[in-house]
């Protein structure tokens, strides 16, 4: 299982964070051991002092392909979820500035955090609100309206790289908000008006 992750997909946090909007979608990898165990806490990692959320739409790809067709995208994937991009945001600076890869600011134990998934059918993915609360304060409100590349963009362009495989999971972007996390802060995700999950930061 790998899993592909969009960045700069929505234009506001692209802007927040100072990026040129892309012209093709931005693509960096986390290890399966980035997926946090169900249940845990999530742990600030000592090289860090500047963790950010980042509350992204994760699709789980049921159908493998290589150069699938944007026509044929949809069929590629039945569920949905949500799901955290945790990032070491100091590291990356340090990383972006020397020109190296994000891999260790994105990658690390314990950084995707997951909900279950659920079935897209219930959903219109073109109008999906999802949200993130932090101490039961809305800090992220996303809509999959505001996406740069779509669902069926993102797995049409990235199977031109990678072969997908059934289990892999694709994280789509997140939109404006991103912030820190500090001790004892409890997250809350939401698909619509749905709880997907809560997470104690340690």
């Amino acid at each position: 299982m790998k899993i592909i992750c969009i960045g700069r997909n929505y234009s506001e946090h692209a802007k927040e964070l100072g990026n040129e909007v892309p012209e093709d979608p931005v693509i960096f990898m986390k290890p399966d051991t980035a997926v946090l165990k169900k249940g845990s806490d999530f742990y600030i990692p000592e090289f860090s002092d500047d963790v950010h959320y980042e509350l992204e739409v994760v699709l789980k790809i049921s159908k493998g392909g290589k150069y699938i067709r944007k026509e044929a995208a949809s069929k590629h994937y039945e569920e949905i979820g949500l799901g955290i991009d945790f990032t070491a945001r100091d590291l990356q600076s340090k990383l972006k500035n020397k020109g190296l890869p994000w891999e260790l600011a994105k990658g690390f134990d314990g950084s995707a955090v997951l909900s279950d998934f659920v079935s897209k059918e219930n959903y219109d993915l073109q109008n999906l609100n999802f949200s993130l609360a932090k101490n039961q304060q809305v800090v992220q409100n996303g809509n999959t309206k505001d996406l740069i590349f779509n669902f069926d963009d993102i797995i049409s362009f990235a199977s031109q790289y990678f072969t997908l495989r059934v289990g892999d999971l694709i994280f789509t972007g997140t939109p404006q908000g991103v912030g820190k996390v500090s001790e004892n802060d409890f997250l809350e995700a939401y698909l619509e008006n749905q709880k997907m999950f809560g997470l104690k930061i340690q």
